[in-house]
């Protein structure tokens, strides 16, 4: 992969990405909402190898700004080969809960951002009749628990939605694949107490790479989520809804 945009990209997961293919000597265009993060990271990516970093600033949530911003990135790159699309937040559930206003708040971020940013990408690699996009959704996806069903729901739609938008674009040969991490040591998470199940972002990054490479559909992040995800699916609803989840 020689040009690569990467969309949230101060994020953890997002960084580790980028550090992997600073050091493949890869073109790459950046955006996240804070330039000044950005500012840093494209002089470390610079320093680990890559051939040239460029960025852009991009609050999600304006979708109007999407095709502007991706246009400055295709002028700047000439084409892109692979897109990562890795930005979120973590819902404080029991607000959502209460307030629409705050869980619409939190679909535009986790979801409808990603979706509409898929959709202009994937119209471009068509055209093309090349490319990758790699989508970070989450575990949370796969079932709806009552500890954090907004931030489900949300990435769930977007997983959904993946899957649909990958037979549409198979037949132009242009790949999606979708990467479901489990629990990850992050700042976003760093309120929240740790435990085996844990990974590093920079674990999840190297996930994210070799199903790029070997052009997988769905990557549990690390692969014992597969496992774990299947069985949670399996419970049935009449004792799921009692679980404490």
């Amino acid at each position: 992969m020689k040009n690569i945009l990467i969309i949230g990209a101060n994020s953890a997961i997002a960084k580790a990405v980028a550090r992997a293919c600073a050091e493949e000597h890869a073109r790459l265009f950046l955006l996240a909402r804070d330039s000044a993060l950005l500012a840093q990271q494209k002089q470390d990516l610079e320093i680990r190898g890559a051939a040239t970093v460029d960025f852009a600033p991009l609050d999600v949530t304006h979708f109007s700004l999407h095709e502007p911003v991706l246009e400055q990135a295709l002028d700047t790159l000439g084409s892109i080969d692979l897109a990562v699309i890795c930005h979120g937040s973590l819902p404080d559930q029991a607000l959502c809960a209460e307030h629409f206003d705050a869980a619409l708040e939190q679909f535009n971020i986790n979801a409808l951002g990603t979706i509409s940013l898929l959709t202009l990408l994937g119209t471009h690699m068509m055209a093309r009749k090349q490319g990758c996009i790699a989508v970070v959704t989450s575990v949370a996806g796969d079932r709806g628990r009552p500890s954090n069903y907004v931030y489900g729901a949300a990435k769930g739609m977007v997983s959904q939605y993946v899957q649909g938008l990958r037979g549409r674009l198979f037949p132009h040969n242009v790949h999606l694949v979708d990467v479901r991490p489990g629990f990850v040591d992050t700042p976003m998470t760093a309120h929240l107490r740790k435990g085996p199940l844990w990974s590093s972002p920079e674990r999840i990054a190297q996930c994210l790479l070799e199903g790029v490479r070997l052009r997988r559909h769905t990557v549990y992040a690390p692969g014992y989520w597969r496992v774990i995800m299947a069985v949670v699916r399996a419970i049935p609803d009449a004792l799921f809804k009692r679980l404490p989840l």
